[in-house]
């Protein structure tokens, strides 16, 4: 900063001159805009008290900077700004810019102080000889001061305000201008306004317009190319190539000439850049602000969401809004364009944008919570087939869908509950279709609730009679789950689907205990469900969605930005048995094995609601999860089936089928190239659960055996009907679980009753103490390490044999 010799005009003796030739002249303090007759009741005293008024020192205004946000290898997402501004020094802005914008502005620049007063007269004479408006008798300095006193406006009426076209404003811009002479330097004054100035087109500042209109930085600007800029910032509409080509090149010419008239350039300059044309619009950059002009729309107005509610940025919304325009922050994301190229793939060669169902995906990364990647089918926008939806967030967000049913991806954290109360992995439960369960009552946090009467519940797959949780989940059995939510309760499944994020994403309360929650209740969205598995891949690990990494103000220092928002929602061993029954869902016999690839270790599960209105798959390696979803997004919800999908009627809608090859797509372009991985497996304990002997009932009286079951610590139910059985009718024909694999203490015991129909058959052996395979009342349960249960290449270990 350099401040004025004492030989310099002083303040008093350019107030004095201004005052003095404003009576004089009766129109200078307006800049020569305004006519005689508009000084009438203007008084030099009124000057004077203007004058008084105003501080001796001009507050700089700061530069409105635009915000970048930027994916996870540093490719731009998006600019955020009011004004497309990039700051420069005036040492990185060519001479010839800055001789054309002196030419043509204010020639005497670095010959007067903030009042031309020679030019100012020059055009008082022009102006008053001509009747109107030919030039303007305002210095660059005084410029800067006007477009610094609209950026510091905040509202419309402080915006009205420093551009009314009165005498005080007048006034007050020369007093400021007066103050800018006094504390910069000729140079420092002419690279604020350069960096200030607007120059059409949404390019404020040099750099910007430069960048715009040649794709050029500001220090490679040629004659022409700065002739045209300064020619701009008169009427940056009006002379904007991009409107007006041939009014461009008039005012661009005008200002060659003008040079020329100065001696600032040759003959031959000039007549080279008065044939040189204006613009090339092939190399013209799009100013594209915002996240609509972006590769990645709806991740993009996600941040900006987040970002928004940052209290860091400001008390209000609105602060926080102007803050992000203008602060110049650079925002990393979790975005990896790898992965969301992946993704992206998957959602071109699987759906259209055409399609009457909508499809989306999120890929997470296990114990970190970045999300990787988030697309969807229907592109962002306002036309036909274009949507402002987010499918893959919540409602909370304002573009948030706020999620659909999830089906029976739910039964995953059922299956967690399971584990946690020791349930082993090959605990079997009788699961008929459909099965009455109208009456039966579930426990919950606050109390419990009763299924309606009539509720009878079927499953869609063809299952055994009497599946171990591993068969169960590879077929997805409805009527298992709902029993073994009896038995867990509704409230361990709630708390443990609250703590991995899974709350309703239309009003963000934790999902309704129901009969039912095993299959999917409340609307739930592909970011929580993938966020939710992640947790399972990561052994228990749950990390809250990281969108944000990093932020960085203009100087490139940290500001207030949240980092990964990690806890141990589930005990490894937990969620390692998870694993384990989740990965046999993708293997021979499961409802994902066609959608196996690699030779990493993958889990999943499926998930259709009711009437087939959208359909799940969710699933993961160590490395990533993801959750997939196709539904129908447009009221009335109707049934997938019939409706359209990559531009072809669907004659079937299920989680694997339809979901599931938009998941494994995605999954298999992600993973490529990365390392084999595998789950850990699930101990012993794990697999055994928490399970105590079950006294041996077969062939006793209903009533004893139900007493000698409750004096073992067991709830008993006695099953309706009877069964196919060697033992004499009316006694217990066998239980479930079977007593060969105990039972967690205080779980709920079923006894069947035996019709006698397989007694004493020929070649049957007649009835014993106790079913072939079963161990006596009393002996250790042991399982063969070797042969774990929850593996169905083994059908027999472990006493799963029926």
């Amino acid at each position: 900063m350099r401040v004025r010799e004492k030989g310099d005009r002083g303040v008093v003796q350019s107030v004095v001159l201004f005052l003095g030739v404003s009576v004089l002249s009766g129109a200078l303090a307006a800049g020569l805009a305004i006519p005689f007759a508009g000084l009438a009741g203007f008084t030099t005293q009124k000057t004077n008290e203007t004058l008084k008024d105003l501080p001796q020192q001009f507050d700089e205004v700061p530069q409105k900077q635009k915000s970048t946000i930027l994916a996870a290898d540093g490719s731009v997402i998006a600019t955020l700004a009011e004004q497309n501004r990039v700051p420069v020094k005036l040492s990185a802005v060519a001479p010839i810019m800055q001789k054309a914008i002196v030419a043509i502005e204010d020639d005497r620049f670095y010959e007067h102080g903030a009042l031309d007063l020679k030019g100012t007269l020059r055009a008082l004479l022009q102006n008053k000889s001509s009747g109107g408006i030919q030039q303007g008798g305002s210095s660059i300095t005084q410029q800067y001061v006007k477009v610094s006193l609209v950026e510091k406006a905040k509202t419309p009426d402080e915006v009205a305000e420093a551009t009314a076209d009165t005498y005080q404003r007048k006034v007050a811009e020369l007093r400021y201008a007066i103050a800018v002479e006094k504390q910069y330097s000729k140079n420092e004054i002419l690279e604020k306004y350069l960096n200030l100035a607007n120059f059409g087109d949404g390019a404020w500042g040099i750099q910007a317009a430069a960048q715009h209109y040649f794709s050029v930085n500001a220090s490679q600007l040629t004659l022409p190319q700065a002739a045209l800029l300064a020619g701009l910032v008169k009427n940056p509409t009006g002379y904007d190539p991009t409107n007006d080509m041939k009014r461009a090149k008039d005012r661009r010419d005008v200002v060659v000439k003008r040079m020329l008239e100065l001696k600032v350039i040759s003959v031959a300059q000039a007549n080279s850049a008065l044939k040189t044309p204006v613009i090339d619009p092939a190399k013209v950059r799009p100013n594209k602000l915002g996240c609509a002009n972006g590769p990645y729309p709806f991740y993009c107005e996600y941040i900006v969401s987040q970002l928004e509610a940052n209290p860091a940025f400001g008390k209000t919304k609105v602060d926080r809004e102007n803050f992000l325009k203008t602060a110049g922050l650079t925002v990393r994301t979790s975005l990896d364009p790898k992965i969301q190229k992946a993704a992206q793939h998957s959602i071109d060669i699987h759906s259209k944008p055409t399609d009457s169902a909508i499809a989306a995906i999120t890929i997470v990364e296990p114990g970190t919570g970045l999300v990787k990647a988030m697309v969807q089918s229907k592109p962002y926008g306002g036309k036909k087939n274009q949507t402002s939806y987010n499918f893959n967030v919540e409602k909370s967000y304002p573009g948030g869908y706020g999620g659909f049913q999830n089906g029976s991806t739910m039964k995953a954290f059922t299956i967690a509950a399971a584990i946690q109360k020791g349930i082993p992995l090959n605990y079997q439960i009788v699961s008929p279709s459909p099965i009455d369960l109208g009456g039966k009552k579930w426990t919950t946090c606050d109390g419990h609730v009763t299924a309606e009467q009539g509720w009878s519940p079927q499953n869609s797959t063809k299952n055994v009679a009497d599946p171990t949780m591993v068969e169960a989940a590879q077929k997805s059995t409805n009527t298992y789950f709902i029993q073994l939510s009896e038995q867990t309760g509704l409230c361990a499944i709630s708390k443990i689907a609250t703590s991995l994020g899974m709350v309703d994403a239309q009003t963000g309360q934790p999902l309704g205990q129901y009969p039912s929650m095993t299959l999917g209740v409340g609307l739930v969205t592909p970011l929580q469900l993938s966020s939710a598995y992640a947790a399972f891949a990561a052994r228990g690990m749950y990390c809250t969605p990281w969108l944000v990494t990093s932020i960085k103000n203009a100087a490139g220092k940290s500001v207030g930005s949240p980092g990964a928002n990690c806890k141990q929602a589930l005990a490894p061993e937990v969620a390692d048995g998870v694993n384990a029954v989740l990965h046999q869902v993708m293997e021979q016999g499961g409802t994902g094995q066609h959608l196996k690839f690699g030779n990493s270790d993958l889990a999943g599960k499926t998930g259709t609601i009711q009437e087939n209105k959208a359909v799940w798959f969710a699933g993961y390696s160590s490395k990533l999860a993801a959750a997939s979803v196709v539904a129908d997004a447009s009221l009335p919800y109707r049934n997938l089936i019939n409706q359209t999908l990559n531009g072809d009627k669907m004659s079937d809608a299920s989680g694997s089928g339809t979901a599931g090859p938009l998941w494994m797509t995605a999954l298999q372009g992600a993973l490529q190239g990365t390392a084999t991985t595998h789950f850990t497996a699930p101990s012993d304990k794990t697999m055994r659960g928490n399970v105590k002997d079950l006294p041996f009932v077969n062939g006793m009286n209903p009533d004893d055996a139900a007493n000698k079951l409750r004096q073992a610590g067991f709830q008993v139910e006695l099953a309706p009907g009877t069964v196919d059985s060697e033992e004499t009718a009316g006694t217990v024909a066998y239980t479930t679980p079977r007593q060969r694999d105990g039972a967690p203490e205080g779980s709920k015991v079923t006894i069947y009753i035996s019709n006698g129909s397989k007694q004493n058959q020929p070649g049957q052996p007649t009835n014993t103490a106790q079913p072939p395979g079963t161990k006596p009342p009393g002996a250790p349960t042991t399982i063969n390490p070797n042969c774990p249960p929850w593996n169905p290449k083994y059908p027999k270990c472990g006493g799963r044999g029926r």
